[in-house]
């Protein structure tokens, strides 16, 4: 199995100036804000690598689910093992309509964004993270994200590791 990731964090934002700028016509006093884009073609054979993939909807039971990154859900139901692995790119989408939090996992944590790492995403809210080679190697000691919320919480999860 071979893994390629086309991952891009983007937010164009077409600003339309005031009319007081007298010099310009109404058709040319659009700025479009792309310059803080970007985007990242990945690989086995990139720096950062990506060599597996992981996608899946994690609901809670009774409020809370622990994600373990040693035991992830992959295509067709296998089992994913990021064992000696980082975090390479990171998609969450919370589908319920009560907020989520995602945090470092009390027991085994993997310190995705720091050992204090938390995010509430409230309804519809998305989190994705480009780990750049900087999150730690999955480990024994360090593997477990850990979801709270209210009830049953559905979310969607895209984990890429390498």
């Amino acid at each position: 199995m071979s893994v390629n990731v086309n991952s891009s964090m983007a937010c164009t934002v077409a600003e339309v100036l005031e009319a007081n700028p007298h010099s310009a016509v109404a058709g040319q006093r659009t700025v479009t804000h792309t310059a803080f884009n970007s985007s990242h073609a990945l690989s086995a054979s990139t720096t950062p690598p990506v060599t597996k993939v992981a996608a899946f909807k994690a609901a809670l039971v009774a409020g809370a689910k622990t994600i373990d990154l040693t035991a992830l859900v992959g295509t067709n139901g296998a089992t994913v093992d990021g064992t000696g692995l980082k975090v390479q790119v990171i998609k969450v989408k919370n589908l319920g309509t009560n907020p989520l939090t995602i945090a470092v996992g009390a027991t085994n944590g993997y310190d995705l964004a720091g050992g204090a790492f938390s995010a509430q995403l409230k309804a519809g809210m998305e989190l994705m993270l480009f780990g750049n080679d900087q999150t730690p190697d999955v480990a024994s000691g360090e593997k477990t994200l850990d979801l709270t919320g209210t009830g049953t919480e559905e979310s969607e999860w895209i984990v890429v590791l390498g």
